[in-house]
């Protein structure tokens, strides 16, 4: 491997123009195909396999007519405080707003609360449906108007209005500013890190090709394979982070290289051979576990999960072959001022080496205190993974937008005139294909359901051309995302087994609730096994990496931890409200429900970076004869700022998106966020030198039968020194002139 990725380096390093110009054609062909593919509408979450997802399917069977309509809008009014939406006055504002939309572009239909009983009991509120011919994201910007101007016609009649349903949702923004204010902070960090603006530069624009990239095509296989914005923006996120970061080490270690004396070629090879490896290795680990969430079976989590290693592939292989072209193209400015300044094993060299960094001083601060530090840290992420315990699952739906948006205060309004319930009505859908009699059977499911406890009212039932399905709505008495809601779709589901006992029928509970709950339950019976599959997956490949029992062992639980902190603080913020007004949370209530498996997708490959990026270091001074206590001084003394860098990178990256509007996006950012932070900061930095110190020559012991088993990756790049120049090393030096604690 390190031979291989070597070649590739001096080949990339010789051929820059050609390397170049090959990035940049792949570039401008991805913007272009993104220009000038079709806007793709975002799909709802499905769940194959559910009783909810078996009616939905049934549904499009059995009422194909009624599936295929397109975007719909609902005008919610309310009239003044002590007056009545039934007043003719009011009445007659209402209906002219609707009046106007009447023969409107792309405009199917709008009822008329007044004559389908749209109108709350105490006569406060009414809501209109109107239905279009169009998806929302089709829906042209005079549609969109005239549906704006209807609301403004009866607001000037004194009314309040707002509007909801689907054909306003294309018009959420994407994201803000914050998110560049997260790309800002990772500018600074690079600068401060290298010590020079074209070095720092460098790892932005690399990063900025993979993800111009990626973007670009996802864009552009947007309507062909349904991917939705959620999908371009998870594809955004991390090839912004995991490009800077990889491309920071590989700059980081040819600058090391330069500074020991080896010619420009020579270093662009050898770092894009041993920290090559490490990106290869890191970004395996990054993009196996997001195509594994295809196993839990959810399409948009499938794609995510895919557009997500696209993202983090060519974030590799940017890495591996533009990142070295460009050394060519910058030269020794790629230095710091300070190294350009001094020659190759100079004085300046020799102080700056005798000079012990932040990193070295904490690595010998923890060999002196390993158990100490372990304790602490430990019982630290401990208490910050508490509120995980209390963890709850659902779908974020228009209760969680902000108050500012219109969408919301139609939902509360809703709520307020029709009740919590009326916004997550239940569909309850009768196949009466094997049943003897369509009629009676109807009816008994319409009684059965009526005398569940927790429904408010059940609709007249609505019967398929050939009479063989009936649909019932059914509205419960509490919220969509209550506990009450869930416990009553599962009292109704063994209520109805009953019926279809006896009558042969096959009653199936579903809506959009419904489906959300299936969900939510799928993922939480998905999260240990996938868990378990991450765990084994990563023991496997640092065994195979570090050829160390141990060493893997202590990563898989330092994940846990910083994973199970993350969950804390996702509960706290979005359940409990902590904190939730510095981040614009107006709304607590369940987790979503794909984050928790979509965050320890992404966190298993970035800590497997740190993990493989700090322990190589200390893994290649151990074959190079160093101690155990030597060996962790010399991964931090030549790893710990970089990685420190990167991680306050990729942490900056992904705050930066807690800002967005959109809930899946904002939590995404909150977790990611916490979990890199931990992990990096917490576990990779003091837990796993802290086990390693009180592990001692333990640490690196491999049995011989998988000795001659396992294949030799040779992260650390030890057999470039049997075929290529190597430059002189202080490894065997003044490695060993530092003190450390025990071994």
């Amino acid at each position: 491997m390190a031979a291989f990725l070597y070649r590739i380096g001096r080949w990339a390093f010789r051929r820059r123009r050609l390397v170049g110009g090959l990035w940049l054609g792949a570039v401008v062909l991805a913007i272009a195909a993104a220009a000038l593919a079709p806007a793709a509408e975002d799909e709802d979450l499905s769940m194959p396999g559910t009783e909810s997802q078996k009616a939905f399917d049934l549904l499009d069977q059995r009422f194909p007519q009624d599936n295929a309509q397109g975007a719909e809008a609902r005008l919610v009014f309310q009239a003044p405080d002590g007056q009545r939406v039934t007043a003719q006055r009011n009445k007659a504002a209402v209906e002219d707003a609707l009046g106007s939309l009447d023969n409107g572009e792309q405009v199917a239909s709008a009822t008329d609360p007044y004559e389908t009983g749209a109108v709350s009991e105490d006569g406060t509120i009414a809501y209109s449906t109107i239905t279009y011919t169009a998806d929302a994201v089709d829906l042209t910007a005079q549609t969109k108007t005239a549906l704006e101007n209807a609301a403004s016609r009866a607001r000037d009649a004194g009314l309040t209005v707002e509007i909801g349903g689907s054909a306003l949702d294309a018009e959420e923004a994407m994201g803000g500013t914050t998110e560049l204010v997260g790309v800002v902070v990772a500018a600074v960090v690079l600068v401060l890190a290298l010590g020079s603006l074209v070095a720092a530069g460098l790892s932005l624009l690399t990063a900025f090709v993979g993800v111009a990239v990626a973007f670009g095509l996802v864009s552009a296989l947007a309507a062909p394979l349904g991917l939705t914005s959620t999908v371009a923006i998870l594809t955004l996120m991390l090839g912004l982070a995991v490009g800077i970061d990889y491309a920071l080490f590989i700059t980081s270690r040819f600058r090391d290289e330069r500074a020991r004396g080896s010619d420009p070629e020579e270093a662009a090879g050898r770092a894009v051979g041993t920290a090559g490896s490490a990106v290869v290795f890191a970004g395996a680990t990054v993009f196996i576990a997001l195509v594994g969430l295809g196993v839990v079976g959810i399409p948009e989590l499938t794609k995510m999960g895919l557009g997500g290693a696209g993202a983090v592939a060519l974030a590799v292989l940017v890495a591996l072959t533009l990142v070295p072209a460009l050394f060519g193209f910058f030269g020794r400015r790629v230095l710091s001022r300070t190294v350009r300044k001094t020659r190759p094993g100079g004085t300046g060299q020799a102080a700056a080496a005798g000079r012990p960094g932040l990193g070295t001083r904490w690595a010998r601060f923890v060999l002196r205190r390993p158990v100490a530090v372990l304790m602490i840290t430990g019982l630290g992420l401990g208490a910050v993974a508490l509120p995980a315990l209390s963890l709850e699952l659902g779908l974020p739906g228009d209760e969680s937008k902000s108050v500012e948006t219109t969408q919301r205060r139609a939902y509360d309004l809703l709520s307020e005139g029709f009740g919590p319930g009326f916004n997550g009505p239940l569909t309850v859908v009768v196949d009466m294909s094997a049943a003897p009699d369509s009629r009676s059977t109807t009816d008994l499911v319409v009684r059965t359901v009526r005398a569940a406890d927790g429904i408010a009212s059940v609709g007249e039932p609505v019967f398929s051309r050939t009479r063989d399905t009936a649909v019932l709505t059914a509205v419960p008495r509490t919220a969509p995302n209550s506990g009450e809601t869930k416990d009553l779709v599962h009292t109704l589901r063994d209520t109805v087994s009953g019926v279809e006992a006896d009558t042969g029928a096959d009653v199936l509970v579903t809506g959009t609730t419904a489906m959300n709950i299936d969900i939510s339950e799928a993922m939480s019976d998905a999260l240990v096994p996938y868990l378990t599959v991450v765990i084994g997956l990563a023991v496997l490949l640092l065994t195979v990496v570090f050829r160390s029992i141990l060493v893997p062992v202590k990563a898989a639980l330092g994940f846990l931890l910083s994973v199970g902190a993350a969950f804390g603080v996702l509960v706290a913020v979005f359940q409990w409200g902590w904190a939730g007004d510095l981040i614009g949370i107006e709304q607590t209530g369940p987790v979503m429900s794909l984050m928790p498996i979509l965050i320890i997708g992404i966190v298993f490959g970035l800590a497997m970076d740190y993990e493989v990026f700090l322990v190589s270091r200390m893994r290649e001074a151990h074959v190079h004869g160093a101690s155990p206590g030597e060996a962790i001084v010399s991964g931090f003394r030549h790893s710990g700022r970089v990685v420190a860098a990167a991680a306050i990178i990729m942490t900056s990256v992904f705050a930066g998106f807690i800002g967005m509007s959109n809930p899946t996006i904002q939590t995404m950012g909150v977790g990611l966020a916490a979990a890199v932070a931990f992990d990096a900061f917490v576990v990779r930095m003091a837990i796993a030198p802290a086990v390693l110190a009180l592990l001692g020559r333990r640490a690196w012991w491999l049995p011989r039968i998988l000795d001659r088993v396992l294949p030799n990756v040779d992260i650390e790049g030890e057999a470039l020194t049997g075929h290529v120049p190597v430059p002189t090393t202080e490894l065997g030096t003044a490695v060993r002139q530092l003190p450390v604690g025990r071994d």
